[in-house]
């Protein structure tokens, strides 16, 4: 007997859902008949977002990084189905002789501090047949010189990800990996050097291009619909693992 396990009128909770592959994601959810709750820090952009996203939509703003403000989020938000943590700041590649630990133990803090708290308070709210789903990259499969933070982060939650699929059981815990994508979190590079950098990169690719928000964002809407996969890493990656 098939399930349904469409998104119509089911409650979705994406963090970090101002911008980028997030925005994205609530986009794509409340255009299936989801009702969306996202939240990002910035006031301003989760309001700009919820007039982008239009339909029967939420917005909160809260900083992912402070406990007590996660705790309370979600002591105010009540049961829902779905949750998505995507999350994170502007990349900052270095080779390891001029990383500055301060700023890599910063992107942990953001990328998997503030989505192991999420995850935490957040899972005793999620309905039955509920998902989570978690944000990584390709520099955990695939690292370059000077991705020596990025690919730790990357690498730690792909684990955190399958170890939550057995703590967390039977709510589904899966992960998107994405590869270069047109976002903010390129935002620390000057205009000219990110076009260079998604021209370049996107000319190594077999898809000869790199990725869109729109297109990882499908990622997440299958995950959190195909009710059977749970512990795994989907890389949506336009062939960046391959070449």
């Amino acid at each position: 007997m098939q399930r349904g396990n469409g998104l119509q009128n089911k409650r979705v909770v994406v963090l970090g859902g101002s911008s980028g592959i997030g925005l994205a994601v609530a986009e794509q959810a409340a255009s299936q008949g989801a009702k969306v709750v996202i939240a990002s820090r910035q006031p301003e952009r989760v309001q700009k977002a919820i007039e982008s996203v239009g339909g029967e939509v939420e917005g909160l703003a809260v900083d992912v990084s402070d406990e007590e403000a996660i705790v309370s989020f979600f002591a105010k938000l009540g049961p829902f189905d779905h949750l998505v943590f995507t999350a994170g700041d502007s990349l900052h590649l270095h080779d390891l002789a001029n990383t500055d630990l301060k700023q890599a133990r910063h992107a942990f803090e953001l990328r998997y501090w503030a989505a192991l708290a999420a995850v935490k308070y957040g899972s005793p709210h999620i309905r039955k047949d509920g998902s989570i789903v978690l944000t990584t990259g390709v520099a955990g499969q695939r690292p370059h010189k000077g991705w020596v933070v990025a690919a730790s982060v990357c690498g730690t939650v792909e684990a955190l990800t399958r170890a939550l699929a057995v703590e967390l059981a039977p709510i589904r815990v899966n992960a998107v990996s994405p590869g270069v994508v047109r976002t903010n979190l390129w935002q620390s590079m000057s205009a000219d050097d990110r076009e260079h950098l998604y021209e370049s990169v996107g000319k190594s690719l077999p898809v000869g291009r790199v990725g869109e928000p729109y297109d990882i964002a499908q990622a997440y809407l299958f995950l959190m619909q195909e009710g059977f996969g749970t512990g795994q890493t989907v890389v949506v990656d336009g062939g960046t693992v391959l070449v």
